[in-house]
């Protein structure tokens, strides 16, 4: 027996698909049926009316849940290559609420945004890897986790040696943080001895402790580096920067709060403060019009950068914001 679906696929978008074999038995052919007959390539869940709550939209898990004049709904899911699927097909997203937040998440936990606005978005890892060390730090260490396992003898690193090895795990830690915790430093020397268990340090009850205060001087020296070279995460704590400002005090420190990735990132390449207000300005215009998220998704990345900065070293008032 036919059957009739009203199929919602996206915000003021709805259609009307003809089944002439009725409902499909499975859930897979139906979205099979669904992209045929409307065009779509890209990954997406149904979702049905359920009479038992009161009539919300819940996911569809058997067809025969539905039947003949059902409502069902698209829900667009990300594919393999990390982009949406309504990237793919001209169709908007379901509500305008699911378009705000998609846009901030996917900015903010995108590995690498498409501005390419900033060298560090990663969270801090749960298990911190120690890099691949210099091809001469390498051998030195190698030879001498050999001689611990067989006799037990731990390596005396000499100032050059562990200079180096503090610069590699600095170079590493600044991808996750600048401003590394205690627990951060303890996670990050904990896995040092680990891997080579020849840096273990006789009388310590850890293993590791000298190795931890000496990366807490050694992170200092590196933000100093990095400051100098003109970081903006780093320059905004810089002791002139901060006397050139009468709205903060010279010991207020700024730096990412838990879960701040993107703290204060550099602007896209080519970008200047002038620019990227003329994106904003578009943006806003934007943002009132209909079927175009993707364009407001590539230009809120596109400003990130100069909002965020906004935010971090004019701190303007929330009314004003």
């Amino acid at each position: 027996m036919a059957a009739t679906l009203r199929v919602i696929l996206g915000v003021d978008n709805a259609s009307k698909l003809t089944l002439p074999s009725g409902i499909p038995d499975s859930v897979d052919d139906l979205k099979g049926e669904i992209r045929r007959h409307f065009g779509l390539s890209g990954n997406f869940r149904l979702q049905y009316r359920d009479i038992e709550f009161d009539n919300e939209f819940v996911n569809l898990t058997l067809t025969s849940e539905i039947k003949d004049k059902s409502t069902i709904k698209l829900i667009y899911l990300p594919d393999e290559t990390g982009t949406s699927a309504h990237h793919s097909a001209p169709q908007v997203l379901d509500d305008s609420s699911s378009l705000s937040s998609a846009a901030d998440t996917d900015i903010l936990s995108s590995p690498e945004s498409s501005s390419g606005s900033s060298l560090r978005s990663q969270p801090w890892p749960q298990t911190f890897q120690i890099p691949q060390f210099s091809y001469e730090v390498e051998i030195q260490l190698q030879k001498a986790n050999h001689s611990f396992h067989n006799n037990g003898t731990l390596l005396n690193p000499n100032t050059k040696l562990k200079s180096d090895i503090l610069d590699g795990l600095a170079s590493e830690i600044v991808k996750y943080k600048v401003y590394p915790s205690s627990a951060d430093l303890d996670d990050v020397a904990q896995a040092l001895v680990m891997r080579y268990p020849c840096l273990k340090e006789q009388g310590s009850v850890t293993g590791y402790y000298g190795w931890k205060i000496s990366l807490k001087y050694k992170m200092a020296n590196y933000r100093t580096r990095l400051r100098n070279i003109g970081c903006p995460e780093l320059s905004i704590n810089a002791v002139k920067e901060k006397r050139s400002s009468m709205s903060q005090g010279p010991n207020q420190v700024k730096k990412p709060r838990k879960a701040e990735v993107n703290y204060c990132p550099e602007y896209p390449s080519g970008e200047t403060k002038e620019s990227l207000e003329e994106e904003r300005q578009a943006l806003v215009l934007e943002v009132k019009k209909k079927n175009n998220q993707h364009l407001i998704k590539h230009k809120m990345e596109r400003t990130f950068a100069y909002r965020r900065q906004e935010v971090i070293k004019d701190m303007p008032f929330i009314a004003d914001f």
